[in-house]
């Protein structure tokens, strides 16, 4: 079997591939792409492939619009983190999904769904209703924000939310940090912020500390099933995620 993962975290991308070729070790995993018009131009070039395991946030934006700029005659397993809600719609398609973080038994079932309907699929397009999914996705996830307005000095910038590597309180201040080290002032608490940040993309790790998960560079096991991060740009307290968040923490970084 040829497989095409589309999956723009490399590790899900790697855990991933480990976990299909655990279930069958002759499975060929032709590319694993990263963003919608990498995906355009790849099915463009090549023969389809046998199935194609597919995550619905990438690089560029989200999956479906892969999917109104060409005809995808392979069958896609998806991959997600929406809420089982919005999913019905894809239940209606009969199109299979598995929500990160992927657990191998949960493959097993997809990849089995996948041989027995294997028998009557046809190489014709999989009939998605693009426009029913992407209203049950909009209609039922929340709106996170997507940037921040900050003072500097005299000015105000418009920071990006993934420009932001941490946002984190010293001295009764709140600091959000850039992935290229610059400090700004934040008015809003670490409570208020951590409910319009992506929980996707954002963890907090403590009471002080709210982390992009491209911030977090080294991981190393602390005392009493704690774990101690190391973070880039460098923070100079040290980060201790408690032992009752570190496997919240650890399925958070492996989505």
């Amino acid at each position: 079997m040829n497989v095409l993962i589309i999956e723009d975290e490399n590790l899900a991308a790697e855990k991933l591939e480990q976990m299909l070729k655990k279930y069958d070790s002759k499975l060929h995993v032709l590319a694993n792409l990263t963003s919608v018009q990498e995906t355009v131009d790849w099915l463009r070039e090549k023969p389809s492939p046998d199935l194609i395991m597919m995550d619905i946030r990438i690089d560029d934006g989200l999956c479906f619009e892969i999917f109104q700029q060409i005809e995808v005659s392979s069958p896609v397993i998806f991959t997600t983190a929406y809420d089982q809600y919005a999913i019905k719609a894809f239940e209606v398609h009969s199109i299979d999904y598995l929500l990160k973080p992927i657990q191998y038994e949960k493959l097993v079932q997809s990849m089995e769904k996948l041989k027995r309907l294997q028998s009557g699929f046809q190489r014709e397009p999989n009939g998605l209703n693009v426009d029913q999914i992407l209203s049950a996705i909009q209609e039922n996830q929340t709106a996170y924000k997507s940037r921040f307005l900050v003072k500097a000095g005299t000015k105000i910038k418009s920071i990006k939310t993934e420009q932001i590597a941490y946002i984190y309180t010293e001295r009764k201040l709140n600091l959000l940090v850039t992935n290229k080290g610059d400090k700004y002032p934040l008015d809003q608490s670490l409570d208020d912020l951590i409910q319009v940040l992506d929980p996707q993309l954002f963890f907090r790790a403590n009471r002080q500390l709210i982390l992009h998960i491209d911030a977090v560079s080294e991981i190393h096991p602390y005392f009493k099933g704690r774990v101690k991060l190391q973070v880039s740009p460098d923070l100079d307290s040290e980060i201790i995620i408690s032992s009752e968040k570190t496997p919240l923490f650890k399925a958070w970084l492996d989505q």
